[in-house]
């Protein structure tokens, strides 16, 4: 592999990830993940080509329940997704967590763990806010440095692609997003060789299809529901 080294801080090589692996990204400023949403807008408005040969398609939603809601939605039409949140933001994004784990379906949320507004706010902190999602049935996946995070970040789009399981990615809120390293830079070359696209056709056959209905959102008694659960 020729490495390429670059002075950057932890959002930015989660964003350079989430940017290449991605189709659409659905977001929602709050501190300190706006810069993910911000950079990645910067690089499309720039005609900067992901591992598609596309822009990414960047939405900025009215709350982080719409961000979460369209994430969901965006999945179901079938383009990989991904999003970025922190805090009170990721907690508002919980039902839809349910939703894209309980249908296996693929996709990261970049996070930068901070803690949540109990007595006060505080846009420092602890990982209270990852820790809230457990169980939702989403992979977690710690970055503990700027290139960790980029690493990490690669890993997760290259797994929930082919395992059919949501990841959050996450990292420290400033400590690790708004540190700056000398770091090896992934190209997406490189990251399409790695991908599975045998796995990504098939999640596109999935996309919902008016020309192809099928049954979604049933209601099921105990003894259907929960061995679904279990395989889920």
């Amino acid at each position: 592999m020729n490495s390429t080294m670059q002075t950057i801080d932890g959002n930015t090589a989660a964003t350079h990830v989430a940017y290449g692996m991605s189709e659409v990204a659905t977001i929602y400023p709050i501190t300190p993940s706006s810069p993910l949403g911000e950079i990645a807008d910067s690089w499309a408005v720039a005609g900067r080509k992901n591992i598609h040969g596309e822009l990414l398609n960047i939405k900025q939603m009215q709350s982080e329940a719409g961000a979460a809601g369209a994430v969901h939605g965006s999945l179901v039409g079938g383009a990989v997704t991904s999003t970025f949140t922190a805090s009170q933001g990721l907690l508002l994004k919980i039902p839809n967590m349910y939703k894209i784990a309980g249908e296996l379906l693929p996709c990261v949320f970049h996070v930068t763990a901070r803690s949540l507004s109990a007595h006060a706010l505080s846009i420092f902190g602890d990982q209270a806010d990852v820790m809230a999602t457990r169980q939702t049935g989403f992979a977690l996946l710690a970055s503990n440095s700027v290139q960790e995070t980029m690493d990490l970040a690669l890993v997760a789009h290259l797994s929930t692609i082919e395992a059919r399981v949501p990841f959050l990615h996450f990292y420290d809120g400033f400590r690790t997003s708004h540190e700056i390293q000398k770091m090896e830079v992934i190209s997406y070359d490189e990251m399409a060789s790695l991908y599975n696209w045998d796995a990504y056709h098939e999640f596109k056959k999935l996309a919902i299809n008016p020309e192809k209905p099928n049954t979604r959102g049933t209601a099921q008694n105990p003894d259907i529901y929960f061995q679904n659960r279990e395989a889920g």
